[in-house]
């Protein structure tokens, strides 16, 4: 029996359907929707001649599709999410799961209340970079784990995130949310517990102060993005609207009493993130995120800077984001046909969101510590038992 996929959103993620579309093993991308001329003109090129190309969702749907892939921007993966579970079809939902609280806790009560499957797509749970830091940890290499730090450098950050939709709070709530969702969610599972308590402080340093603006239509960040675009305050041609930050500082207090910090910036010059987590026994810190970098650990007492007493090598593997891609489609095919656990989660995608918002509402106020709106717990026991009924 074929399994048939629809890919809604044919903009930049929607790469993964070549992970997807594996029909010697009796899985097809058989349809594609997108609402732009230029999404539906890259599925015809791109897509089997045989896959329906449409900018109707409701056609899309129709064909009683096995599962779909929802690669839309951030602010338009509610609707499409909530109508393909109500149709009965499986759901890939891009991270972040939503840009509020209120539509990532619609979308998991929807997938309880049918029945329909639903998996989110935080693809950094199977970097290889992530997973050693991760085995490291399980192993009891660093003790406990007391505290992680996260610092990320977005270096195309004036390319990528402040020149189309990105830079407009209405559709991301911020980039502390939109860039963070896959750091917040790395550093929950990297330290075994979710944010309750966030506090945060950020600002619109530099891209704010450009006043050359375009509109640049239906054209994506690869079209325009060259590192020759040198310094951040030489930039033109930003988006029409730019009211998110391009620095964001945030505290957590973990559920399992782990505190955690998570520094983002948009102007530095390189483009990697850097995690540290520190143990009762030890400590690990990554040096880059792709293959070939390294990993050091640091598990004996020294004076001054020292070398890590161990260093491991992340390993080479095919695919974007370090090999990570092909894997996340894999489990997610899996997980159509089977249910079950996986290494995403989407109480955890649904965490990572809150404590996003939550912080982002707290560097636009007064900086001051904030809860985070916890999930009810019917939802967390149906998610974590794999989606299956009891």
């Amino acid at each position: 029996m074929t399994i048939k996929i629809g890919i809604i959103g044919f903009g930049l993620r929607s790469g993964l359907w070549r992970h997807a579309h594996r029909p010697d093993q009796g899985v097809e991308v058989v349809a594609a929707c997108d609402t732009s001329e230029r999404g539906r003109a890259d599925a015809v090129a791109a897509l089997p001649a045989t896959a329906l190309v449409t900018g109707d969702l409701d056609e899309l749907l129709g064909l009683g599709l096995d599962a779909v892939l929802v690669t839309t921007p951030d602010h338009q993966h509610h609707a499409p999410t909530i109508a393909a579970l109500e149709a009965g079809s499986a759901v890939f939902c891009e991270k972040p799961l939503g840009i509020t609280v209120e539509e990532c806790d619609d979308m998991l009560a929807t997938a309880q209340r049918t029945g329909s499957r639903l998996y989110v797509g935080h693809n950094m749970r199977h970097m290889p970079m992530v997973v050693e830091m991760r085995r490291l940890i399980q192993e009891g290499r660093i003790g406990q784990v007391k505290a992680v730090w996260c610092r990320h450098f977005v270096g195309h950050g004036g390319d990528y995130y402040f020149k189309d939709w990105h830079a407009d709070r209405s559709k991301t709530t911020g980039l502390l949310l939109q860039k963070g969702a896959h750091d917040l969610d790395v550093i929950h599972w990297l330290a075994g517990g979710f944010a309750t308590t966030v506090a945060a402080i950020g600002d619109l340093m530099v891209y704010g102060d450009i006043t050359d603006r375009q509109d640049r239509g239906q054209q994506r960040m690869g079209d325009w993005h060259s590192l020759d675009n040198w310094p951040p305050t030489a930039q033109t041609g930003l988006h029409p609207v730019v009211d998110v930050e391009d620095i964001s500082m945030m505290t957590m207090r973990l559920d399992n009493g782990v505190l955690a910090s998570y520094q983002q910036c948009h102007f530095t010059p390189d483009y990697w993130r850097n995690y540290t987590v520190i143990g009762t026994e030890g400590r690990i810190e990554n040096q880059g995120d792709g293959p070939g970098d390294t990993i050091g650990l640091w598990n004996r007492r020294h004076s001054g800077y020292a070398e890590p007493d161990e260093t491991f090598t992340v390993p080479a593997a095919e695919g974007g984001h370090g090999g990570a891609d092909p894997l996340l489609i894999s489990e997610f095919l899996r997980f159509v046909s089977n249910g079950g656990h996986t290494d995403t989660s989407p109480v955890a995608a649904r965490m990572s969101v809150a404590a996003g918002v939550v912080a982002t509402e707290s560097l636009r106020s007064d900086g001051s510590a904030r809860p985070v709106p916890p999930l009810p717990a019917e939802l967390i026991d149906y998610f974590e038992r794999g989606q299956v009924e009891a």
